[in-house]
């Protein structure tokens, strides 16, 4: 059962709350190992204290992170208040890695973190195992890296000398102050500490059977774990192993951190983090591209319908009006291309009201594409545009086609290097919706386009289509040289102290951090379809959503797309395109990528369900599952136009 044993009294109570930072240093020796303690004061005496094994949940107050993230308890001990009420000292080492870590690695003391514990299954004890007879210890601890913490914390359970202990580093060594072991050997990749070498040096299957060990625990990284389970299986030793994975409930509620074994999956927050290692199955690991030599450099250029770009980054439009206001604070040279702010035909004064609201994950906007029209722009804001350096793209917009048209006439005429048409404006001759939101609606406008101007022409789809890939095929047969994707989701906000919508217009844009998992799955989704295409019929796909990071950059780039354009990161780092630039450079260097052409698309796979992709398919499907028992549901229709909304 999931259920904890909760009495009156507290007993299967966790720990819930935020705690004081006692102590938060840097582990001697080691560049990003940081020993972090707190204590918690339980409210009841049978509250759970932790066992060796388990972790809490550990989150930062001042954080830009949604979730804890699981650290294992690595030293603990109970002691009492003034009051007398019970309390929990824990210690805590951790890795700096993630945004997470990073935050609570630099906590000061005196600073709050919340906590959540102790969670997870507790090694289990070896009393079943060992005879207690042996002259030699019958237990094997075995730690690798950080995975040193939680079986340092099983090690200083156990009576001094009662236990062999073997620790593996890359450089120096750590966590092994409450370790107490008969025999300690320490292996270090650079040598710097014990033997130089890899755990293998020193833990062989000849001296585990030699040894005598009865029983062996481990916890480290995945090759050395699969090492160990290898070695103990072998020879018939019973081997437990401590996992780790991302999670977020912590308590086995949310099913998100499921692990594959043997016996089906399971979770490694609460059917773990220990497992028998004859449960675990350790896949091989992928192999690792070789870096390329240091005095080779990765190439950032990419060339789009015919344009060269220096490197992939480009400045969204409506973000960076016409590349001269950001001139105070960034370098706007380093742009691979530009987006001009959306222009129609005609001037616009744009929305009003309020126009802007921070929210989660990103901002909310209203602006309602305020411009001086596309004369003025081609006349006054243009030839400035010109003489940035990166490629020029201009962003036309329109209410009909008539003003596409004559927009696209115009700028066909300037030495602009491309056009990106913004379908998701509202076309006012088909009760405002937006051209982008079918494929019928989408072929008329870019076709129409296609026809006045020889520049070439990038597409801007809407994300509030209910499919883009049509839409996208449908702009490609119309003579569409690229899709750029997505523009910005519809959302609305409520003033809750006057109970009316926040802005004017009710509906307003939402971007930001938060929508780059909507924007990467279409963009996966419509590059797949392009991918269908004969080659000489397919076009380049520009990723936009989210966008705030290079590795943001490289997952559009895997999954397709050929450059990224930047919006409103440009508002918290004004450095950002360059910041990519060279976190993209590092990355290619690191994992052998000479071009951006060796990366796009690696991470598109074939789709072995395509029967289901056909809607028609998918509903039969679903009518003959009803059908099969409509005891159940005996009223419900299944004739088309009447489809069940099943959740």
């Amino acid at each position: 059962m999931d259920a904890p044993e909760i009495d009156e009294n507290g007993k299967g109570l966790l720990f819930y709350g935020d705690t004081t930072v006692e102590k938060c240093q840097l582990v001697d020796g080691q560049p990003n190992v940081y020993l972090l303690q707190t204590s918690t004061v339980l409210e009841r005496e049978n509250q759970l204290s932790p066992q060796a094994g388990q972790f809490y949940l550990l989150r930062s107050k001042r954080t830009g992170v949604n979730y804890g993230r699981p650290i294992s308890v690595y030293h603990s001990e109970t002691g009492r208040t003034e009051d007398g009420k019970k309390k929990v000292t824990v210690q805590f080492m951790m890795l700096e890695k993630g945004r997470g870590t990073q935050e609570l690695a630099h906590l000061n003391i005196g600073e709050k973190m919340t906590v959540t514990g102790p969670l997870g299954t507790p090694w289990p004890r070896p009393d079943s195992f060992i005879t207690g007879n042996s002259k030699s210890p019958e237990i094997c601890i075995v730690g690798g890296g950080i995975g040193v913490a939680p079986v340092a914390n099983l090690a200083s359970t156990f009576p001094d000398g009662s236990y062999d202990f073997f620790a593996c580093f890359k450089s120096g060594c750590y966590g092994l102050e409450h370790v107490k072991a008969s025999t300690l050997e320490i292996t270090t990749d650079d040598g710097t500490v014990g033997t130089k070498g890899m755990l293998p040096a020193v833990f062989t299957k000849e001296r585990v059977r030699k040894a005598g060990y009865k029983v062996i625990y481990a916890c480290g990284p995945a090759p050395a774990l699969s090492y160990v389970k290898t070695v103990a299986e072998e020879l018939g030793i019973r081997c437990y192993i401590s996992m780790e994975h991302r999670m977020l409930c912590g308590l086995g509620a949310c099913l998100g951190c499921t692990i594959e074994t043997k016996s089906g999956l399971k979770r490694c927050c609460k059917d773990g983090p220990v497992f028998d290692s004859r449960e675990l199955e350790f896949p091989k690991p992928a192999p690792r591209r070789k870096p390329l030599e240091a005095n080779e450099e990765p190439d950032l250029s990419v060339d789009i319908a015919g344009v060269h770009f220096k490197n992939p980054t480009i400045a969204s439009a409506g973000t960076f009006a016409f590349g001269q206001n950001f001139r105070g604070l960034s370098d706007v040279g380093e742009w691979g291309g530009i987006c001009s702010k959306g222009c129609t035909l005609e001037p616009r004064d744009g929305n009003h009201g309020e126009r802007c609201l921070e929210v989660a994950g990103g901002n909310m906007n209203s602006i309602g594409l305020q411009n001086p029209g596309v004369p003025y722009f081609i006349r006054e804001l243009l030839p400035g545009m010109l003489g940035l350096g990166p490629v020029v793209i201009a962003n036309l917009a329109g209410s009909d086609i008539e003003s596409y048209v004559e927009g696209a006439k115009l700028l066909d005429k300037t030495d602009c290097d491309m056009i990106e048409l913004n379908i998701s404006c509202p076309n006012v001759k088909a009760a405002g919706l937006a051209w982008g939101l079918s494929a019928e609606t989408a072929y008329y406008c870019v076709s129409a386009v296609r026809v006045v101007t020889k520049k070439p022409l990038m597409v801007k789809l809407s994300p509030n289509a209910p499919d883009n890939r049509p839409i996208a095929l449908a702009c490609i047969k119309a003579g569409a040289d690229a899709i750029s994707l997505i523009n910005m989701v519809h959302g609305v906000a409520i003033d809750i102290e006057a109970g009316k919508p926040f802005f004017k217009n009710v509906h307003a844009g939402y971007s930001g951090p938060g929508l780059k998992p909507l924007a990467l799955r279409i963009v996966y989704d419509v590059v797949q379809e392009i991918n269908k295409l004969p080659e000489d019929q397919r076009v380049p796909v520009v990723g936009i959503g989210g966008i705030c990071t290079w590795q943001d950059a490289v997952e559009f780039i895997m999954a397709g797309a050929s450059a990224v354009e930047i919006g409103q990161a440009k508002f918290t780092n004004p450095h950002v395109a360059i910041d990519i630039q060279n976190g993209l450079k590092s990355f290619m260097k690191s994992h052998g990528y000479k071009n951006l052409a060796e990366m796009r698309g690696i991470a598109q796979v074939a789709r072995h369900n395509a029967a289901h992709t056909d809607e028609k398919g998918r509903f039969q499907d679903l009518k003959n599952m009803i059908l099969q028992d409509k005891k159940i549901i005996p009223n419900l229709s299944t004739k088309p136009g009447s489809d069940p909304c099943i959740l």
